[in-house]
């Protein structure tokens, strides 16, 4: 059984929490990177603070970025650690090494009520190691001078990592507030859903999101698809689709998710028309058309008005509803109303709504959406899509194991 902050004995003693402040960093200023989006920074506050004031002395990790086992300047976590003490209001020691003496002396000098933040852990090369003997060495350094160990960073817990697997298996180990409110989101989702159970699937690829819509039949009510992948849906019912995007290689498993789709009753509903341009580009010249009439020579790359308010419609009547993936290239202004329409659709249901992180959280937060009317906006895209697809995530897995 997965252990939570409450059951961990901390005050006076010396407690990693593993983070995810993976954040996007923008450029250099006065030789530091700056912070691009601190969502994920803000969202690792109340279990580093609740650690805090119950006495621990809290050691952070986190990776910024993939340098690869080298020293990456404009990775340091040095900025983000600055930022990090700012929304605490309370001061974060930063000490610029993964492990060795200089974090021992950092650790032994800590008073209770500390925070010491590391340097990125992926700066050393055994964090990522796929050998589970250099990882272990990396976190067997760490528990030395650890009490307990505390798994926050949901956007990680897909991975074997020393900070993230390797640790939990050698100390006392809890889930932080964020993984927690990770787990009973997607929970309340997958295992008992208020019905109907509307799901909207967008991004790019089907390839990228099969294995999610094969988890998911057994449980959905509806399927709502938009994005690029769309058209490979629509070409599996027989639409040209004119130079859309398209995954020829994936037809044959589009035909079967619809084929499946119907057999359980699950009702799935494809754009009724697309904005359609000859290339991305805020300047471009756009129409709005139904899929079947995209000429040669142009794209799809937005979801048009009728279809917004189809989904609009669906979403209006649900009671659980769970979104992975842009509608369009939201990215660039003429293909980003029907992400805007459908987040604003879902956003104003009365279901429990979800967002998968990702593009999906990006999208939310570039459109200028409140994101305190979604009831869950994930950290993790890449953990909560392998949730979604019913996948056994090993920094989850571990926290089931002892100690």
């Amino acid at each position: 059984m997965t252990r939570h902050l409450d059951d961990l004995d901390v005050d006076g003693r010396v407690v990693i929490v593993r983070s995810d402040l993976n954040v996007p960093m923008s450029g250099p200023v006065e030789g530091l990177a700056s912070i691009f989006d601190e969502r994920r920074i803000v969202a690792s506050v109340p279990t580093i603070d609740t650690l805090r004031k119950r006495g621990a002395r809290v050691v952070v990790l986190s990776h910024l970025g993939r340098p690869k086992g080298v020293r990456v300047p404009e990775l340091s976590l040095e900025p983000v650690a600055t930022r990090l003490g700012e929304l605490l209001g309370a001061p974060v020691s930063f000490t610029d090494e993964v492990s060795g003496p200089a974090v021992q002396r950092a650790v032994d000098a800590a008073q209770p009520g500390s925070i010491i933040m590391l340097q990125n852990t992926r700066f050393d090369r055994r964090e990522t190691s796929k050998d589970a003997a250099d990882r272990q060495s990396l976190a067997g350094e760490w528990a030395t001078w650890a009490d307990a160990f505390v798994s926050d960073g949901f956007g990680v817990v897909h991975r074997e990592q020393a900070s993230v697997t390797d640790i939990a298996r050698l100390l006392p180990n809890a889930a932080g507030l964020l993984v927690d409110q990770e787990i009973a989101s997607f929970s309340r989702v997958l295992t008992d859903p208020e019905r109907p159970f509307v799901v909207v699937m967008g991004g790019s690829k089907v390839s990228d999101k099969v294995a999610v819509l094969g988890h998911l039949l057994d449980r959905v009510d509806r399927i709502l698809i938009g994005g690029a992948m769309a058209f490979t849906f629509l070409r599996a019912e027989g639409l040209q689709v004119g130079d859309s995007l398209l995954e020829e290689d994936m037809i044959p498993v589009a035909e079967q998710i619809l084929a499946d789709a119907r057999v359980r009753g699950v009702e799935t509903v494809l754009p009724l028309d697309v904005v359609i341009a000859r290339e991305i580009s805020a300047e471009a010249r756009t129409e709005v058309v139904e899929p079947s009439a995209i000429p040669v020579g142009w794209k799809g790359l937005d979801i048009g008005p009728a279809t917004v308010a189809a989904f609009a419609d669906d979403l209006a009547h649900a009671r659980t509803i769970v979104w992975n993936g842009p509608m369009g290239v939201f990215e660039v202004a003429p293909f980003a109303e029907g992400t805007r329409g459908v987040a604003a659709a879902i956003a104003g249901s009365a279901a429990f709504t979800v967002v998968g992180g990702g593009d999906s959280a990006a999208a939310i937060r570039k459109l200028g959406l409140d994101e305190s009317a979604f009831n869950h906006i994930s950290t993790g895209g890449g953990a909560s899509l392998e949730l979604l697809e019913g996948r056994t995530l090993p920094g989850l897995a571990v926290l089931e194991e002892t100690p």
